[in-house]
């Protein structure tokens, strides 16, 4: 596996499960430009690794999850429509960058989760915070517009009604109110956060990664996402599964009752 293209971005792996940690505490984890350019190189390393079932993105240790886009940069690179508009495209390159990659991803939230950093938890597949998180989409309060291919994240998370009232009040929710709209998965008190992630995350890892491809690819497909696979190469994941030694060892590993070792061969 290479390693991380920015220092903002780091790289921890234990048991199948790929940590992306998000490291500008100068900012409180914002994202800056340099970091949504260097997101999609480091989930194409990611997904490349024979060694990685499953990618967690979170904060570094202590931090919390993103703040959004760097405010600072926006009267430079983003001061005009032309800046504006290739702003916006590097920031979809990365929300779809996480959502397009054949490996399940999780969004560990804690504390913050604002406007870019809320895009990027609703690109990944499941999202799971614990009871301090926050969570906004701030763009009418500074002017901003989202392209409508940023958008469809969020809607697919939230839905229409709340999508709209999201961005038209801009307004915080808590952890359990974005539980309550499906944004998350699962809520955590603050002591269980970590581990209660990683459990699932390798609960995930364990199991047979050629189901899992075929199970994202499906759903991304049905939710019609951006970069979602045909009719026909979902057909064609399925169909693999059933040719894979994988199939074979999960029906002995359920005759013999022992736990299955796959190898997404």
């Amino acid at each position: 596996m290479g390693i991380s293209p920015t220092s903002k971005l780091r790289l921890d792996l234990n048991s199948g499960v790929a940590r992306v940690l998000i490291d500008n505490a100068s900012k409180r984890n914002a994202f800056d430009f340099e970091m949504w350019q260097a997101l999609p190189i480091l989930m194409e390393q990611l997904d490349a690794a024979q060694e990685v079932r499953v990618i967690v993105i979170s904060g570094a240790a202590g931090l919390p999850f993103c703040s959004g886009a760097d405010i600072s940069e926006f009267s430079s690179v983003r001061a005009t429509s032309s800046g504006g508009r290739a702003y916006e495209a590097t920031n979809v390159a990365a929300f779809n960058a996480i959502s397009s990659a054949s490996k399940p991803t999780i969004a560990a939230i804690s504390g913050i989760c604002m406007g870019g950093g809320m895009g990027l938890a609703a690109a990944c597949d499941l999202r799971m915070s614990d009871e301090s998180a926050i969570f906004s989409i701030p763009a009418a309060k500074l002017g901003l517009g989202y392209p409508p291919e940023a958008m469809r994240y969020v809607v697919a998370a939230v839905g229409q009604q709340k999508a709209f009232e999201l961005f038209y009040t801009a307004r915080r929710l808590s952890a359990q109110e974005a539980l309550g709209i499906g944004f998350l998965a699962q809520v955590y008190p603050k002591a269980q956060f970590e581990s209660g992630v990683m459990e699932i995350a390798k609960q995930m890892a364990e199991n047979a990664p050629l189901t899992l491809r075929a199970a994202k690819a499906a759903i991304r497909m049905v939710a019609a996402l951006p970069q979602a696979a045909t009719l026909a190469e979902c057909d064609a994941l399925a169909a693999k599964c059933f040719d894979s030694a994988d199939y074979a060892e999960g029906r002995a590993a359920f005759l013999e009752k022992r736990s299955a070792n796959f190898t997404g061969q």
